[in-house]
């Protein structure tokens, strides 16, 4: 019986595994920051076992309420991701789960690899309305992917979408593909209004490294990406500094940044109602989005989310903040759970890959509703 996690995206420390019903776990820390709650391992050997993975350090996690009412997701073929029963007693997360079969990968959520990652930007470069452009290399020398979907050079207007600052929030990058799917269908008439006076920048991943690492929260530098936006540097956020770079080159007119909450079993959009020129032509577009996106997806819902700050206290360092401040436009982050959505919940997948897909597919539907204003 083994443990393992040395592969794309992996993060365990296996303690001890002699006793299948208490194997000893660990959780590690992203490299040179304190963040750690993002898991993924295989376990062989465990076929017909009453197996019990115990996480050691949960409650030292980053976000101990995120272990409340919630179940640790498995699968045997990394495409199909089910829930399995999981505890917590304050102290550690016990995965509970009897193997069908020799190999099992258990995680936080829903992997998004870089290997699926290269597989999506692949295929979607061969659409004949998508341009791909590396906009430069990280820290650990991976390049940061950048999709054009529509023509740069006759539309009006600069849509953004970007996923994954955080890389453990890999439900940002599932949203991103059922979004791409979406905008380059030929045969979508609401894409193809859209793409007549819109060009759509969409970065998938922002933080390569960090996926590759296995972090929740950070890229090779131990850099939140979202706290950079003010002042990145090449330094110690190329990610940013790329976009960034790029964001001023073409514009911005809308910008979506699309996260994960560990701890809210909700999909809600915070907005930037705290920066200094906010003003009530930014909250109606806002609360015309929100509405759309409401009526258009039963997942998402307009009653809970983060506390809204106050005016002139938005921290500029954010990216939603940054940009409305910057470029006085809409932009809005879109946060996914962890967990199962508690107004709709699915008891054997819960939140998931597919309704990861078909809230970003839904999202097309509120940018064409909102744009025209």
């Amino acid at each position: 019986m083994h443990i393992n996690s040395q592969f794309d995206s992996g993060n365990i420390t296996c303690l001890n595994n002699t006793n299948p019903q208490d194997i000893k776990l660990c959780i590690n820390q992203d490299y040179n920051s304190d963040y750690m709650q993002w898991f993924y391992f295989r376990a062989t050997g465990y076929k017909g076992i009453d197996a019990k993975f115990v996480i050691t350090n949960a409650s030292k996690t980053s976000y101990t309420k995120g272990w409340e009412d919630y179940k640790a997701v498995a699968s045997y073929d990394k495409e199909n991701w089910f829930r399995v029963d999981t505890s917590y007693d304050g102290t550690q997360l016990t995965i509970s789960h009897e193997p069908t079969f020799d190999s099992v990968y258990y995680a936080y959520f829903a992997p998004y690899t870089m290997e699926r990652h290269h597989h999506l930007i692949s295929n979607t470069q061969q659409s004949p309305i998508v341009a791909y452009e590396c906009l430069g290399q990280t820290i650990d020398g991976q390049d940061m992917d950048l999709l054009v979907v529509g023509d740069a050079k006759t539309a009006k207007k600069s849509a953004w979408v970007i996923a994954r600052q955080h890389p453990g929030e890999t439900m940002a990058e599932w949203f991103a593909e059922g979004l791409l799917q979406r905008l380059t269908d030929l045969n979508d008439p609401t894409s193809r209004a859209l793409l007549r006076n819109t060009v759509f920048y969409v970065v998938p991943n922002m933080n390569p490294d960090g996926t590759k690492r296995g972090h929740l929260r950070t890229n090779a530098m131990g850099a939140n990406l979202n706290r950079e936006w003010q002042s990145p540097s090449m330094d110690n956020s190329p990610e940013v500094f790329l976009v960034l770079n790029k964001m001023n080159q073409v514009g911005v007119d809308f910008c979506l940044d699309v996260h994960g909450d560990e701890s809210l079993p909700f999909n809600f959009i915070a907005g930037a109602e705290g920066v200094p020129n906010w003003n009530e032509r930014l909250l109606e577009l806002q609360n015309r989005y929100k509405e759309n996106l409401q009526r258009l997806s039963p997942d998402f819902q307009t009653t809970k989310g983060y506390p809204v700050n106050k005016p002139g206290e938005a921290n500029l360092k954010i990216c939603t903040n940054y940009i409305v401040q910057t470029f006085q436009c809409l932009a809005m982050t879109l946060e996914m759970p962890f967990k199962d959505t508690k107004d709709i919940p699915n008891e054997v997948c819960g939140w998931s890959p597919e309704r990861c897909r078909k809230l970003g597919a839904a999202n097309i539907d509120a940018i064409y509703q909102t744009l025209d204003m």
